[in-house]
């Protein structure tokens, strides 16, 4: 069993080195679920010296104000035989023989963490003692409570102290050793006020009540000590701690603990409770106490570092591969890398994974609806067409068909075909980009290097871009081929057409009258239909050309080019 506060030391200087101090946390940490010892009490309430009486050494920094400004967890290991020695956490492997070298250390190495000032930290100090004789215990000393600032401190260290008590004490898995003197009203004692709020049961509270011997004549605390006067679930313990004289003159704690029982047991007042009384009789209580916690709360433990494992390793494993050193392995990863989101983003176009039917979408809804929606009204219109047919004829009229008036009519229609090709390269453009960020956040690896994510991402958009520009150009290019050559055999079919429906000549003796012109912007309308349709196959061949099928095979070719130049550090 007393392998179990060995255990738990272990776990708290685990969780120390892992910056776990179990506070300013909203998950529950390991330290929270550890259980401690917290000593608690107000300034010269004799909570150093009890610390130092359980101990059997003087080791704890004296003097005026506030002496202690960081818990101490003080971890005492019981050795059957040889010298007794300290360590700290933060001097790992160097040993303290020389307690005042201890005492110098716990001074220096708060002054590290505080500064020079009298303010305080949360950040525990972690010293371990061996020695034949201490029990199997661990102690939080906590700084002193106090009701008044000194000089060189803050007006709110006094709430800064209280707060800092209360987030260890408040806790379910904390032991409070609330410590108050007897020559004192126990109804002003700072440790007892605080215990009674956090634990109004007083189920995980142990009374220590210092200076019995300093009462004045006639009065003793026989009545606190048998839980008459102030009622907890454990028996209150009075310690008698060495005097100002005996520390002055260094005297022997052995000694002390020596004379302390012999106080009690020879003290009529107290001889009845002599044999629960005194420093020794507290370690054991404490000792025994906390490794019955201890063992009620292993399960629990078990339970909560079994889920932070299955957690971390979880969180390892999205990590991935550890990450080679040299420039070669670097260069070869980052293309794995991009080779997986390249095969992701394949996929979408494929129909393996969804977004890529949108593209189909365009082609088959949207750009059939947007030449559906042009409107040759204004172009065709009677006046247009009057204006355009005369301006052709220049000074003479034309002698058969109005050849230079049908072309300008066709080219000023089908030229209004360039903004729904337009709108196609656009939307695709819109999709890809889109698939691209899809891609990305299903490429787990990218995920864990930030700065390859935005550069593979800005790449791959960069290639998108130049793929649409140059679909634009192509795109456009057919509308402009369109403008450019007419197709013969539509015209040459006109004359017929004019004979099943009219007399021909009329465009001689009135080329201007209504029907004549309406003629006109009729067979200009069938031209401008007929390319519609051209166009609804071709510019989706141009668009697939110049920017799905570039996409599949190029996408980050220009980044892998750019990638082969990068030094190792770049990398």
């Amino acid at each position: 069993m007393e392998n179990l506060i060995a255990l738990v030391n272990r776990l708290q200087r685990a969780c120390t080195a892992l910056g776990d101090h179990g506070e300013e946390s909203s998950l529950p940490t390991l330290w929270d679920a550890l259980p401690s010892i917290a000593v608690v009490g107000g300034q010269s309430s004799g909570k150093s010296s009890v610390l130092e009486s359980v101990v059997g050494k003087d080791f704890l920094p004296r003097g005026s104000g506030i002496v202690t400004r960081r818990p101490l967890v003080l971890q005492l290991h019981r050795l059957d035989e040889g010298r007794e020695y300290a360590e700290f956490g933060h001097l790992p492997r160097k040993r303290f023989t020389d307690f005042a070298a201890v005492r110098k250390e716990i001074a220096d190495e708060t002054d590290r963490e505080t500064g020079r000032s009298k303010q305080i930290s949360s950040v525990p100090i972690y010293l371990s003692i061996y020695s034949p004789n201490v029990v199997n215990l661990t102690l939080i000393d906590l700084p002193g409570l106090t009701k008044v600032a000194v000089e060189g401190q803050s007006d709110s260290i006094v709430q800064d102290i209280e707060n800092m008590v209360r987030s260890y004490i408040e806790k379910p898995n904390c032991i409070i050793l609330a410590v108050s003197p007897a020559n004192q009203d126990l109804a002003t004692s700072d440790a007892i006020k605080v215990s009674r709020e956090v634990d109004p049961k007083g189920e995980r509270t142990f009374g220590v009540l210092t200076k019995i011997d300093l009462m004045d004549k006639g009065t003793n605390a026989v009545e606190i000590l048998e839980g008459k006067a102030y009622k907890l679930q454990f028996p209150w313990i009075g310690v008698v701690n060495r005097s100002q004289a005996d520390i002055n003159k260094n005297v022997d704690m052995i000694a002390a603990r020596r004379r302390e029982r012999e106080y009690f047991s020879s003290t009529p007042e107290y001889k009845h409770l002599a044999h629960r009384m005194g420093s020794e009789h507290l370690g054991k209580v404490l000792s025994k106490h906390l490794e019955t916690v201890i063992k009620s709360r292993i399960p629990g433990l078990q339970s909560l570092i079994n889920k932070t494992i299955i957690e971390l390793e979880t969180e390892l494993s999205s990590l991935g591969k550890p990450i080679a050193t040299d420039a070669g392995g670097k260069l070869y990863m980052i293309m794995e890398i991009c080779r997986s989101f390249d095969g992701n983003f394949k996929e979408h176009l494929d129909g393996v994974r969804p977004g890529g039917d949108k593209i189909y979408y365009v082609f088959d809804n949207q750009l059939p609806a947007a030449l559906k929606r042009l409107q040759f009204d204004k172009q065709l219109s009677m006046d247009n067409v009057r204006k355009l047919i005369t301006e052709a004829d220049g000074y003479q009229p034309h002698l058969i068909a109005p050849e230079q008036g049908y072309r300008r009519l066709i080219e000023s229609s089908v030229i209004s075909i360039k903004g729904p090709a337009e709108a196609a390269v656009d939307a695709v453009h819109a999709i890809l980009k889109e698939l691209i960020h899809k891609a990305i956040s299903e490429t787990a690896e990218l995920k864990q290097y930030p700065s390859l994510r935005v550069e593979v991402s800005n790449a791959a958009i960069e290639s998108l871009e130049s793929m649409r520009d140059e679909s634009k150009r192509a795109t456009l290019q057919l509308v402009e081929m369109e403008c450019s050559y007419l197709t013969v055999d539509f015209f040459r079919k006109l004359p017929q057409d004019i004979e099943k429906g009219g007399n021909p000549t009329h465009s001689i003796f009135d080329r201007y009258n209504d029907s004549y012109l309406r003629r006109i912007g009729s067979n200009v309308l069938s031209y401008v239909n007929m390319v519609c349709t051209s166009l609804r196959n071709s510019i989706p061949k141009s668009v697939v050309h110049c920017q799905v099928r570039e996409a599949k095979r190029s996408l980050l070719d220009h980044f892998f080019a750019d990638l082969g130049k990068k030094e190792g550090k770049q990398c």
